[in-house]
This record gives C-alpha cells, structure tokens and sequence, in this order.
C-alpha cells in the first residue's frame, strides 16, 4: 500500500488561493448574508480548508445601507459601547447607526462570527464594505456571486 499518496496537505498562507468575491448586500437578510460572509473569509468552503491558517477569500460587500433585518430589530436592536469614563455608556439603535454609519452594522455582524483570537483579527482584515454600489478592487477582478449558491 502506498501510503505516500494518504498524507494530509495543510494549507498555509503562501500557498492558499485566495481569491476575490463580491457580495451585493441589497435586500439580503443581514445575519443569513453575514454568516455565508464569514464562511467564506474563514474558507470552509473550501476543500483544501485548514483551522489555523489563513486560507479564505477576500470578501467586498457593497450597497450596506440597502441591508434588511426581519421583525423589529430596526427599532428595538442596540449598539452599546463604553467610553471608559463613568456614566460613559452609550447606546444606538440600528435605525440611527444606518443613518451614521451603515457599514458598521455588516462589519459588527461578521466580526462576531469569526473567530476571536489573532486568526480572527487577520481574517477581518480580508472584509471590504462599502456603501453604494462602486468599490475600489476592480483591478483585483472580483467575481459576483449569489448567496443562494453558497449552501
């Protein structure tokens, strides 16, 4: 029996393919959009797919202010951070971050779906949001892709 031809191949960050997707975030439910967001910028789509390396796509999501939620989330969801000083707390609804910023809201969803070590912080850099449909990766060659594809 050969036995040279059963050694598992681990994939690191030299020679993982990554590759450029586009995601058109415009009517998309934000947790089912953001979960497949974060499957592939972890690459568990892959086959080739290795726990403690970088080996996922680099992932452009664009028009993050057409995001949809269901039931009432856009009124009663909350943003809470600290500002470190006391009474410092402060809180917004997702209704004024969409006014402020509608691209925080995509990043704080997939970011709390990645892991939370080094591997996570590095796999987060490879996130591209953009509001409006123009980004700035077109010499990349990013291909659309549909998330009902992706199962």
């Amino acid at each position: 029996m050969n036995t040279l031809s059963y050694k598992t191949v681990s994939v690191n960050k030299e020679n993982a393919n990554k590759q450029w997707v586009v995601i058109d975030a415009e009517g998309l439910i934000l947790g089912r959009m953001a979960s497949v967001a974060a499957i592939i910028l972890r690459g568990k789509h892959k086959p080739s797919f290795t726990p403690h390396s970088d080996c996922g796509d680099n992932v452009i999501i664009v028009n993050a202010e057409k995001i949809m939620l269901t039931g009432n989330k856009m009124e009663t969801k909350e943003y809470v951070r600290h500002t470190g000083y006391p009474g410092g707390q402060r809180i917004r609804t997702i209704k004024q971050q969409m006014a402020k910023k509608p691209e925080v809201i995509i990043e704080k969803a997939i970011k709390g779906m990645l892991p939370k070590n080094t591997l996570g912080r590095e796999l987060f850099r490879n996130l591209y949001v953009y509001v409006g449909p123009e980004h700035k990766h077109q010499a990349q060659t990013p291909k659309q892709i549909n998330l009902n594809s992706i199962k």
